[in-house]
């Protein structure tokens, strides 16, 4: 019969408790569970911090020392509220419930009391949690001993148990499932569902990345380790990540590798918009969604990201270069398409910059090689085009603006040649 959940049996049932020891079980178990786990740690934690050379046992179990930090709210939180039950259900001192809670309390105020001897006194708090987190950034502010290699010292800079390289490694599981798999030649490599958890993995990837990065320039002044690991980024994982920096190197890997192969593939369905990296994330879906229809029927919805006018320049954008790579067949085929690029550009009718300029330039484009069929209209410039192809489509397009007239200018010439 130990301090655990086993050790609350019926021999500690009396008349004045007013809950069974069986029924008392299964209401407390997982928080059993929770002190008896919390027990162990802050025993090892008082050691370490006891320790003559603390920091250097510190540096050794930085992930104990977040864990505790971590779960501390909530350990805070069950002691409180079993305490109240005990007290309202009178249960005896000698239960094994009341003998761990006792424990669990003595060994909290101590690790409590060790840490506020170990950090200055203008830098102690009421809270354990947030002394246990200050005392890590002390360790670390303190720099490593003589000799310490760079990968030792990364270690100490990256446990695992970090919540923003929790937040990395699930975006790079994400980006390694979607783009390991080998996929056809022009072909989308997700689906649908998996476009909407590239969406929500990118930004959380990018953030995420970003205060790992920042959180080795404010540890590491000397600027090694980081150096270090960012000339190690860009290279394959050859085997399954373990500890901190290598966790760090394989989210870093697949991240690039996920921004790469969406920006090839954007460029090759939107051709000349070039979408900010902002806007990727948002347009995922949509492609999908897009290229599933088969039709392109697909909107695209203004949001929180790009307005009604910028959606409109996508449309164009993705209209015009399905239409430059391969024309449609069949009249009901060619009218719809042609509607839908008329629909664009009138919501992309007022837009500017050098997105817009790009795209009027690749209508220009289209109608002066009067939609040929094998030879997209990206890869030319006006400066490749015959002096005569330019005059046959009957009006002077190179100082039209509108874009619902080039579109229009387009389609005559595309139906001529047709």
């Amino acid at each position: 019969m130990g301090r655990g959940p086993a050790g609350w049996r019926a021999r500690f049932y009396s008349g004045a408790v007013a809950t069974h020891p069986d029924n008392l079980r299964a209401r407390l178990e997982d928080r059993a569970d929770l002190l008896e786990a919390t027990r162990l740690r802050y025993v090892a934690l008082r050691g370490m911090l006891d320790a003559f050379f603390w920091k250097d046992r510190v540096r050794a179990h930085f992930e104990l020392l977040r864990e505790v930090a971590q779960v501390q709210p909530e350990v805070d939180a069950t002691l409180a509220a079993l305490q109240r039950r005990a007290t309202a259900e009178s249960w005896p001192r000698d239960a094994a419930p009341m003998k761990l809670m006792a424990e669990v309390t003595r060994l909290r105020d101590a690790v409590h009391q060790v840490a506020r001897k170990r950090l200055p006194e203008a830098e102690r708090s009421s809270s354990l949690g947030e002394m246990l987190l200050r005392l890590e950034e002390v360790v670390l502010e303190a720099g490593p001993l003589l000799g310490r290699r760079t990968w030792a010292r990364a270690i100490e800079l990256l446990p695992r148990n970090l919540p923003e390289l929790r937040a990395a490694c699930a975006a790079a599981e994400v980006f390694e499932r979607v783009f390991k798999r080998p996929t056809q030649p022009g072909a989308l490599p997700f689906n649908e569902a998996e476009a909407d958890e590239l969406r929500r993995a990118l930004p959380l990837a990018e953030s995420a990345l970003g205060a790992l990065w920042a959180r080795l320039e404010h540890f590491d002044t000397s600027g090694r380790v980081k150096d270090f690991l960012s000339r190690r980024a860009s290279r394959t994982p050859l085997h399954a990540p373990r500890s901190g920096p290598e966790l760090v190197l394989h989210a870093a890997f697949w991240h690039g590798v996920a921004r790469a192969r969406l920006r090839a593939l954007l460029e090759e369905r939107l051709a000349p918009v070039l979408p900010l990296e902002t806007e990727v994330p948002a347009l995922l879906p949509w492609i999908a969604a897009r290229e599933a229809a088969s039709g392109g029927e697909a909107k695209l919805s203004a949001g929180e990201v790009f307005d009604e006018g910028r959606a409109g320049l996508f449309e164009l954008a993705a209209e015009l270069a399905s239409l430059s790579h391969e024309r449609p067949t069949g009249a009901w085929s060619e009218e719809a398409a042609w509607t839908r690029l008329w629909s664009a550009a009138q919501r992309a009718r007022d837009e500017g910059g050098t997105d817009v300029e790009r795209l009027r330039d690749a209508l220009r484009l289209f109608v002066i090689l009067r939609g040929t069929e094998q030879t997209p209209a990206r890869l030319f410039s006006p400066s490749r085009a015959s002096p005569r192809a330019s005059e046959e489509p009957g009006r002077d397009v190179r100082d039209m603006k509108d874009l619902p007239a080039l579109v229009q200018a387009a389609r005559h010439a595309a139906t001529r040649q047709g």
